[in-house]
Formats: C-alpha cells, structure tokens, sequence
C-alpha cells in the first residue's frame, strides 16, 4: 500500500467512527425518553394509557419493518433539508438516527421491563415520584442491560454506515464499494472488511466488560 492508500483508509475509519458514534448519540437523545415513555405507558407501566404506548408502538415498529437502504433513499428529501445535501458522512447520520431511535427505544423498554417490580413497589411506598423512579431506580437497575443494547446498536450502526458506502455515504464502506467493487481491487476490499471486523470486535470488547463490571448480580454471586 502506498501513502495514498493509508491516507484514504485513515480518514475512512475517521468517517466511520464519526457516523457511527454521532448516530448512536443522537440516537439515544430520541430513543431513551421514547423507550421510558413506551415502558412509563405500557400495561404494566407506572401510567398505562393504551392509546398512547398503541400509537408509539405502530410507529416504533413501522419505522423498524422498514430496510436501512430503502430508508435511506426515503429520507434523501428530509435529509438534504437538515444538513445541504444527502451524500458524505454528515448526512448519513440522518437516516441512521431515524433508524436507530425507534430501535433503541424497544432495548430500553425491555431493559426497564427487566427491573423487578418489587424495588418500584419499595420506592413507591417511601414517598418517590416518577421522575425519581425513572431516574433513581428503573435506570440504575437496569444499567447492565443498557449497556449491553447500547453495545449492540453501536455494532448494528457500524454495519448500516458501512452499507450507507453503496449511495456515497462516505466511510469505510464508501471505500469498499468504490474500490473494491467499481475497480476491483480486491486488497482494499479486505483491508477495508478487515478495519470494521477490528472496529466491531473493539466495541463488543469494551461493551462486554463495561456491562459485567456493572452487573452487580454477578458480582454478588
């Protein structure tokens, strides 16, 4: 490989961690209030209203059945609206925002679907209010299992931004497809594959061991 060659990769790892980062942050900003909103009005929730969590519900699974290529063309219009133009690795962060929040609000609702009901009861009866139960109790307990869906949708993001490369989404898989695919040159093709087995490996790594040092179950067991 010349330095031209490194150069490209460097700044395509660069891009790459600039979408998938950025788009799990964003993300998360949407997805963590509409995942406790989901739960908060839930059946079983601590206000159930059916009409609500029904209409979230619809539209969390609507935006979900939808596949991230097709979503991605959807949004050009909304996407050159918000940013000036629907190509790079800034406007991939749209689509993959609208992607994941609906996503990442079901990994929050069943992570605080996991918190066991008696701790709520227990907070309930010493006077806490829901903002205090939301951010005292459902939260801190169930922070094992938000990391760990935070570690998957960072490992799913990955993967979408890569595919975002087929339509100039800019990254490592705007590499591959560029010189890999158009100009069959078959080593940046694996060069390219090999980075974002390394980058996915690296997130489920640290992803892993965050979640089991927090997993205080284990740690009493």
């Amino acid at each position: 490989m010349n330095e031209q060659v490194i150069k490209m990769l460097l700044e395509g790892i660069g891009d790459t961690l600039y979408m998938t980062f950025g788009s799990v942050l964003l993300g998360y900003a949407v997805g963590l209030p509409l995942g406790i909103l989901l739960y908060v009005t839930g059946k079983n929730g601590l206000m159930p209203h059916p009409l609500l969590y029904r209409i979230l519900d619809v539209i969390s699974n609507l935006i979900r059945s939808i596949p991230f290529l097709i979503l991605l063309i959807l949004l050009i219009p909304f996407t050159r609206m918000i940013v000036g133009k629907s190509y790079g690795s800034t406007a991939t962060i749209v689509p993959l925002v609208v992607c994941a929040a609906p996503y990442i609000g079901r990994v929050v609702e069943s992570a605080l679907n996991e918190v066991d009901a008696g701790v709520i009861e227990a907070a309930r009866s010493m006077g806490a209010g829901l903002t205090q139960i939301i951010f005292k109790v459902l939260l801190v307990e169930a922070r094992t299992s938000l990391v760990t869906g935070f570690t998957i949708t960072t490992g799913l993001l990955l993967g979408y931004s890569a595919m975002s490369g087929t339509v100039g989404g800019g990254g490592l898989g705007d590499i591959a497809v560029r010189y890999g695919y158009y100009r069959w040159q078959t080593d940046i093709m694996i060069i390219t594959v090999a980075l974002l087995i390394l980058i996915f490996q690296i997130i489920q790594m640290v992803g892993m061991r965050v979640s089991a040092r927090l997993d205080h179950r284990k740690r009493k067991g």
